[in-house]
């Protein structure tokens, strides 16, 4: 991270190689410029406020722990959405692509007894990007609300997230102090975007773009931190590029595949769970794609001929960590409330994967309970390589 620890830096976080979407479209890419810098004061408890700064890019990482081993974090639900503790080993059932997969190791937490740690991290992400201009100040007004609950006593240490079109400002540390986070929103200027609506097909592509190159250079940041991750993406998600202004090619469809396969490892190998919330119209500009569009794309890919943009929606990625698509709301911290009722209560679980045939080996995943009408949520699946990969 930054050593210069007091500055806020508005330079876009870089890159990783292989997930960086190159699309062909008629028209020529926008090019936007970086916005400036600023510093930030004390807490209220006197301490140095966390603050928005650049983080370097990480050295790449496996898929696969050193061992060969797959972890899954898995939350378990009754029907009406309340997390459910308790369960022994032998009330679940792993499948891999519908094989039954031996269960290595076994993690309950969620009684007071057993917590995490470290403890579940909350990543507040503010979507300037894809957010029409006139909501921003209205979600960061609900955000600062969720903060000061509870005399700004957060259970969660929570982290907050930029995302303009010159790229992610990110805080160095998380911090469990609301009232210095609030601060945070508080150099957070509403600006006009570079990427406008009177660009047409082209705005729509460039903010696609932004969008998942930075959501994936987020998840490589974020798999050098230990411990479970919880990311609240505030906005509508990015366009889904499924009109007929837009041709892809054959190389389109691997480099689709190639960060299809990228995003889906990281994500799981840095514990992020995604979860997309939104204000009530902050769906202007993207169509159906928040509501309806992307649960055509939440099957698994398995063929760069099968790789579509759609694969890489926010809404595909949210249900296939685990997390939730919420319905658009102006209580937005009501909303955020909701996600992290899934912080503590879960089940870590682990098996040995099979040996992959091939490179980029799909492998779809079930986990099942014993008990009856409950709801299961985790990763929907990974990607295996073969040894020496």
């Amino acid at each position: 991270m930054d050593s210069k620890e007091g500055q806020v830096g508005w330079r876009g976080i870089c890159c990783v190689p292989g997930v960086l979407l190159l699309l062909n479209l008629s028209c020529a890419m926008a090019q936007v410029s970086p916005a400036n810098s600023a510093q930030s004061g004390t807490g209220a408890d006197g301490s140095p406020d966390p603050v928005l700064v650049h983080r370097p890019p990480p050295k790449p990482r496996s898929a696969v722990s050193p061992e060969g081993r797959v972890a899954l974090d898995v939350i378990v639900n009754d029907p009406v959405g309340k997390p459910v503790p308790g369960l022994e080993p032998w009330d679940f059932k792993l499948l891999d692509n519908d094989r039954p997969a031996k269960i290595m190791s076994f993690r309950s937490f969620g009684s007071p007894n057993v917590a995490p740690d470290p403890a579940v991290e909350v990543i507040l992400l503010i979507d300037e990007v894809n957010l029409p201009f006139a909501h921003v100040s209205y979600v960061k007004n609900q955000i600062a609300d969720f903060l000061r609950q509870n005399g700004g006593r957060l259970a969660q240490p929570t982290s907050i997230v930029l995302l303009t079109e010159a790229g992610l400002q990110v805080q160095p540390r998380p911090s469990t102090n609301g009232i210095a986070l609030v601060n945070v929103l508080d150099q957070i200027k509403p600006h006009l975007s570079g990427i406008t609506p009177a660009m047409g097909a082209q705005g729509l592509l460039e903010r696609s773009r932004v969008s998942i190159r930075n959501i994936a250079a987020l998840a490589e940041n974020e798999a050098h931190k230990p411990g479970r991750k919880l990311l609240i993406w505030v906005g509508p998600g990015w366009p889904m590029l499924q009109s007929s202004n837009f041709r892809f090619s054959e190389e389109d469809g691997k480099r689709n595949f190639d960060s299809i396969v990228a995003i889906t490892n990281s994500l799981r190998d840095a514990r992020i769970v995604v979860y997309s919330i939104a204000p009530a119209d902050g769906r202007a500009g993207v169509g159906p794609s928040r509501t309806i569009l992307y649960q055509q794309f939440l099957k698994g890919v398995r063929t760069e001929k099968d790789a579509d943009i759609g694969n890489l929606g926010l809404g595909v990625l949210a249900t296939n960590t685990g997390g939730r698509v919420l319905s658009p709301s102006n209580d937005v911290a009501g909303q955020i409330n909701q996600c992290i009722a899934d912080a503590n209560a879960f089940y870590r679980i682990s098996f040995d994967p099979p040996r992959a045939e091939h490179v980029h080996e799909y492998h779809e995943l079930k986990v099942q309970v014993t008990q009856p009408g409950l709801i299961v949520r985790t990763n929907a699946g990974y990607y295996n390589e073969p040894p020496g990969y």
